[in-house]
This record gives C-alpha cells, structure tokens and sequence, in this order.
C-alpha cells in the first residue's frame, strides 16, 4: 500500500509522539497485484530498517562498527551519531580490512577507466585507467548524500522544489515541477534511486548556510576522504568539472557504505512517490531504479550508483557480494549503457570465478 501524504504525516506525528509503528516509507511495484519490490541487499523486503533510522532519528546519518566474519572495523563520519544495526540476510555489510588475496580478474573492459577492488585485502583485482581523474556524472549523488547526512537536518521537514532547482549547467529530463511538496527523506530516495537532479539541487539549498556551503562541504568531504583527484562543481553530477578517478571513487564507495539509509536508498528497485503541490494538483510519481541490476534483482548489490553526461559517458559504482566475497566495482566513461551493463556483468561473472592464491 502507498500511503498518501495525510497518512504519512499523520504516521510522523503520531510517531513524534512516541508510536513506532506503520510511519514513514513503503515500497511498491507501480500498483503491481504481484509485488516483488525488495531492496537489494541484506534480503530485505521493505525500507522499515531505514525507516526507524530516519523517522526517530531525526538526522539519518550513521556510522556503525561493522562485523561480517572478517574481523570488525569501526569507521568514523565527523559529527554524526552511532548506529549499531545488525542485519538479516545473505548481504552483510564488508569490512576494509587485510585477509585473503585473490587472483586478478580475467575480464576484458570497454569502458574508459574501471577498477575492481577485493574490499578483504584491500587490493584492487582488475584495473583499466585507475588513476586518471573522469567526469562522474550523477554518479556525484553518493558525495551529496553523504554531506546531507552528516548535517544533521531533520529528515521530515519538508522541502518546496523551486523553478532555480532546474537550472543547472545543462538541461536534463526531470518528473519533478516547481512546487512539489516533499520531505527531505522523500527527495534523498528519490535522488538516489531514480536520480532526480533538482532533488538534489533543493536538498543542496536547503543546507545550512545555503548552497554555496554545500559545494564547499561536498569538496572538503572529498579531501577529508583522500580524494586527490576529485573536484565537485554541483550537486548533481550534471557539470562536467566533476570529477574523480576510479581509485578515488572505491574511497568515496567505501564511506558511502557506512550510511544505512545510502545502502537502502541506493538499492531500492521502485517507490511511488504521493507528490503534494498546491498550484499544479497532487500526484503520484512511480520511479524505479536507475540500475538494471538492481531492478533485475539478480545480484547482491548493497550500493549502487549510475551516471550519464556527454562528456562522462554512462558510469556506474556499485558495492557486491559475489560467492561471499566482497568488491567494490567502478565503471567510468562506457560509450553506451550496453557497454557499461556488458562490461558489468562480466565483472560480476570474473568475481563468481575467482579463487584464492
């Protein structure tokens, strides 16, 4: 069931008051009688762990202890509260952490820059142009995601998408209207999963001290994460300064993965959205994933990010499980989507192979 925005507010309120239950997201498959939605990871079949993240905690940022067999390693987000969440399921969260090495991938890449790192040693496994910094595309959305949640802003305030939210370095498609009504949770999924990029643009104005402080902090997180060759020049990957290689987006990969609501957001296969907007009417906007493989539901992907401009080609990232082995994948510059899923899936097919040496 969808709820409408009555009942999602009442939800809020009620849960403002003390009650835990029915607030906040659902999943749906567009009305389907035959509903499969599940996030794609951790074996999940709704967004209620990240719901209870973001509903009575009002930031939804985190950083947690991870411990998945391989030892444990705590991570730390400057600023941000502490989560210790355990998880159901064959995707468990990985460590970074030395442990076994396994052999380089034998696959063959038509993509521009690629890297494939085994996350147990640390060690790449298969590298293509590694070091080269690339436009990324929306593949930036991660980095936006992150600073919004280490702000600490109450994610059920809602937020107005203003006719300035569209105007950005070049012209991209978009659902969205001025006027639509939302809460900052709402925009982040929305943002992350469909990449709705006057989402984020609202998001990034919304922050404290306004958008030009956004951009400072998106670039301060890049340093801070050792990012030497990223540059972010807007919120939403749609201006071709930004940039980053692949080596340096596993890093932007790795932090990203200690965000819950980033694991849950990023892999959410669809969601409809009740949209309020006072002038235009309200609506229901149905989205899906920008990734094919995680709608396809065939992978374990625990994040996932997709991008496309002229000048970055189609690019994806994305955090994996294969044969309980843990990498982090990062395909930038494809010359098509084909490219980038072929190029992708054969990776997928090295990692199920591989072996320890």
């Amino acid at each position: 069931m969808v709820m409408t925005k009555k009942q999602l507010m009442a939800a809020l309120i009620s849960l403002s008051l003390g009650s835990m239950a029915q607030a906040g997201l659902t999943i749906s498959e567009g009305g389907s009688s035959n509903s499969n939605a599940k996030i794609g990871w951790g074996g999940a079949d709704s967004l209620s762990e990240a719901r209870t993240i973001m509903y009575t905690n009002k930031s939804g940022s985190g950083v947690k202890t991870i411990d998945n067999g391989y030892g444990s390693s705590t991570i730390t987000n400057s600023g941000t509260p502490s989560y210790n969440t355990s998880y159901n399921g064959g995707y468990s969260n990985p460590t970074y952490n030395a442990g076994s090495v396994y052999d380089q991938l034998a696959v063959s890449t038509g993509s521009r820059g690629v890297v494939v790192l085994d996350v147990e040693s640390g060690k790449p496994i298969y590298e293509k142009s590694a070091d080269i910094a690339r436009p990324i595309a929306s593949v930036s959305k991660l980095m936006t995601a992150m600073v919004l949640l280490d702000s600490g802003q109450d994610m059920r305030e809602e937020i107005v998408i203003e006719p300035i939210d569209f105007v950005g370095p070049k012209r991209a498609s978009s659902n969205l209207k001025s006027g639509d009504r939302m809460n900052r949770a709402e925009l982040l999924l929305m943002m992350l999963m469909k990449s709705e990029n006057p989402a984020a643009k609202s998001l990034a104005r919304h922050y404290p001290g306004g958008y030009d402080a956004f951009m400072n902090a998106m670039n301060q997180k890049a340093r801070s994460l050792g990012m030497s060759t990223a540059f972010f020049g807007d919120p939403t990957g749609l201006d071709k300064r930004n940039v980053a290689s692949p080596n340096d987006l596993v890093k932007m990969v790795k932090a990203a993965g200690n965000y819950d609501v980033i694991r849950r957001f990023s892999t959410t296969k669809s969601y409809d959205f009740f949209v309020a907007n006072y002038s235009a009417g309200n609506r229901v906007y149905k989205a899906n994933n920008t990734s094919s493989l995680v709608r396809s539901g065939d992978y374990p992907i625990g994040i996932s990010k997709t991008g496309f401009i002229n000048e970055a080609g189609n690019c994806v990232v994305m955090e994996t499980r294969v044969n309980n082995r843990p990498a982090i994948i990062v395909i930038l510059g494809a010359n098509s989507s084909a490219t980038r899923w072929d190029d992708a899936k054969n990776i997928l097919a090295g990692l199920a192979t591989r072996r320890t040496v």
